[in-house]
């Protein structure tokens, strides 16, 4: 008999190593004892029964070797994606890497060299650019255009920035943080400046389970069929089900081509699978994990109407519309406020920690990132605090 998930249930995360929360007072100043950490992206949510009762079996077991036999891992994706995003994957598509920010990284090891430059379309999740400049290439920043309050792409001006040494771009798809679901029209608009630039294109779509009722994903291997031979898509069941300490995604590539470009990398990595989070994943990827997504959806909607309703109604600050993920993109602009004093209030005066908007890039600079996948009540406890923070703008 399945289990009604307790989204409400305040969970103390606190001394369990939760950089969320065990890391809020000593990276943002917001104090542990009384403190809202709005800032990393997991949930405070116990993931779907079938899941802990697959790491209940393992411990019962008691021996800890080496993960073999990662048929059902596989069946469990290719069911997922096709029940879920209409998508056919093969088993042999399919790597599985330490989290998508190592796929990343091995991507652009296996796809680039050093000098050569990486596209992102910013303000854009952080660790793109982080992992990109570590790897000795440069991030060629292509900001979106802010059109009313919503993004969307501007490819004349991204044509005009390109100077052939791009090799690469990364998607974020859904966006995060603006939290945008791409049309087809959009997606077939990427694929084809792709082309146009001769980059390889790597999809991003961590976080495409995770939409606001009424809209609807596509994945790019779908919108832009004929990308395939430049095409390499991310995906992971970590931000869909909070279990991002397992550490584990997946890399699919059709083409054979990049498939054994990418493979060669790991080879030489001696990349490998973690028996927990393989064992996580295929309990997720079930009917049972599809019933809790569409009941934490639900949740997620009402959250999200709970903290825009409240911080839009403070003036000078807008949350802008958010269609997928659980995280707000309020622009703090209208206050006329300096980064440094609306950071201020919110860290000081309302006591949450959030993620600071020019860490994502250029266009970032007036805005700060919530996430409110939390129980409902801190998040009305947020809101109480941030109306209570700029009181004096009312």
């Amino acid at each position: 008999m399945r289990q009604t998930p307790d989204f409400d249930e305040v969970i103390n995360r606190f001394g369990t190593h939760s950089v969320k929360w065990d890391g809020m007072e000593p990276i943002f100043g917001v104090p542990a004892a009384d403190g809202i950490s709005m800032w990393v992206a997991d949930m405070d949510f116990r993931p779907p029964q079938a899941v802990q009762q697959a790491l209940e079996s393992m411990l019962a077991h008691g021996i800890y070797g080496y993960f073999g036999d990662a048929a059902a891992y596989h069946a469990a994706i290719r069911w997922w994606m096709q029940n879920r995003h209409g998508w056919a994957v093969e088993t042999d598509w399919v790597f599985t890497t330490h989290g998508l920010v190592n796929g990343t990284a091995i991507a652009v090891d296996a796809f680039s060299a050093p000098g050569d430059s990486v596209v992102l379309m910013t303000p854009v999740y952080h660790a793109f650019a982080r992992v990109i400049r570590a790897a000795g290439r440069e991030v060629v920043e292509c900001p979106l255009a802010l059109v009313g309050n919503r993004y969307e792409l501007d490819f004349a001006t991204w044509d005009a920035q390109m100077t052939g040494r791009e090799k690469m771009l990364i998607l974020c798809s859904p966006h995060n943080p603006g939290g945008r679901v791409w049309s087809v029209e959009e997606l077939r608009g990427v694929a084809e400046f792709c082309t146009r630039h001769d980059l390889v294109l790597v999809s991003d779509e961590i976080h495409h389970d995770l939409l606001m009722p009424g809209q609807h994903h596509t994945v790019m291997a779908l919108a832009a069929p004929e990308i395939a031979p430049r095409l390499v898509t991310l995906s992971a069941t970590t931000k869909t089900f909070n279990i991002a300490g397992a550490h584990i995604g997946n890399v699919i590539i059709a083409d054979p081509g990049l498939r054994a470009r990418f493979a060669a990398r790991m080879a030489a990595l001696g990349i490998s699978p973690n028996s927990f989070g393989m064992a996580m994943a295929t309990a997720a990827y079930s009917p049972e994990g599809a019933a809790w997504l569409d009941a934490l959806r639900l949740y997620l909607d009402g959250n999200r109407q709970m903290f825009d309703a409240g911080v839009n109604a403070i003036p000078g600050l807008r949350s802008m519309p958010l269609e997928a993920t659980y995280l707000a993109w309020v622009d703090f602009s209208g206050t006329g406020m300096e980064v440094d004093e609306f950071t201020r209030r919110v860290e000081k005066l309302a006591r949450i920690a959030a993620n600071h908007g020019p860490s994502f890039g250029r266009g970032g600079e007036s805005f700060l990132r919530f996430n409110f996948a939390t129980p409902r009540k801190l998040v009305s406890e947020a809101v109480s605090r941030l109306q209570a923070a700029f009181a004096d703008l009312q």
